[in-house]
C-alpha cells in the first residue's frame, strides 16, 4: 500500500514521537511494566492511525463521458434541490459525501474536462454536517466543465479538517479520476448536478473516490 504525499510529515512525526516516548518509558519507567505497555499502545494505535488516514490504496477506476464519478470516499449524507449561491445561482440537485477520519481523503475528479472555477475561502470549522458548513466553513469551489456539463464540487473542512488541499487552478484541462484535492482528518465534499439529473446513489449509501457511480449522463 501506498501513502499519500500530503501525509509523510504527519507520519514522520507520529515515528519519531512513538520512537522518543518508548525509549523514555523504558528508561524511566521500566519498574511499572504495565504503564509502559499501555502508553506505547497507545502511542502505536496513534501511529497506525496516521499511517491508515494518510494510505493510498491501489484502484481500478470507473471511467467513461457519461459516467460521474465518486469524488471521494465517504456516505451519501444529503440528496436534494438547493440553490447554489457563488457559480450557478439557480436550483442544483446537491449532493454531498461525508468522509469519517477512517476514510481514504484524496479527492479525485468526477469527470474530464476544463477548470473553469476555482476558489479558496477561509472560514470556520463547524461540523461537517452543520447546516451552515457548506457557507461558513474553509472550503473550496471547484466547476469542471466538457462539452456535456458543467460540474461544481465543494470541499468544506469540517471540525477536525484544518487543512483543504486542492492541486489545480482555473483553465487547467484535467482527467477523470485524477486527484483534485485532499482534506485532512475529516471533512465533507458536495456534488452539485443539474436538476433532473437521475442519480445511481441513495442517502445512507457508502461510496468510493474514483470507483462508484453517482450518475449516469443520458
Amino acid at each position: 500500500m501506498k501513502f499519500h504525499r500530503e501525509g509523510f510529515r504527519y507520519i514522520i512525526m507520529a515515528t519519531l514521537a512513538w520512537l522518543v516516548i518508548g525509549y523514555l518509558t523504558v528508561h524511566f519507567l521500566l519498574a511499572m511494566l504495565w504503564l509502559v505497555v499501555a502508553i506505547n499502545l497507545i502511542i502505536f494505535l496513534v501511529w497506525f492511525w496516521v499511517l491508515w488516514f494518510f494510505r493510498l490504496p491501489t484502484r481500478t477506476h470507473s471511467s467513461g463521458e457519461n459516467k460521474i464519478v465518486a469524488p471521494a470516499d465517504g456516505k451519501v449524507v444529503v440528496i436534494e434541490e438547493t440553490y447554489e449561491p457563488e457559480y450557478f445561482k439557480d436550483k442544483r440537485l446537491q449532493v454531498s459525501i461525508f468522509m469519517s477520519p477512517l476514510n481514504v481523503h484524496v479527492n479525485r475528479n468526477p469527470i474530464s474536462g476544463v477548470v473553469k472555477y476555482m476558489k479558496y475561502h477561509a472560514g470556520k470549522y463547524l461540523v461537517a454536517w452543520h447546516p451552515k458548513s457548506s457557507t461558513e466553513n474553509e472550503r473550496t469551489t471547484l466547476v469542471i466543465a466538457n462539452d456535456k456539463m458543467e460540474l461544481l464540487m465543494r470541499q468544506i473542512a469540517g471540525a477536525m479538517a484544518r487543512r483543504i488541499c486542492y492541486y489545480v487552478k482555473e483553465g487547467d484541462a484535467v482527467k477523470q479520476n485524477d486527484e483534485f484535492g485532499f482534506i485532512r482528518f475529516g471533512s465533507r465534499v458536495d456534488v452539485f448536478f443539474p436538476v433532473g439529473t437521475k442519480l445511481d446513489v441513495k442517502i445512507g449509501d457508502v461510496v468510493k473516490g474514483g470507483v462508484t457511480v453517482l450518475a449516469h449522463l443520458s
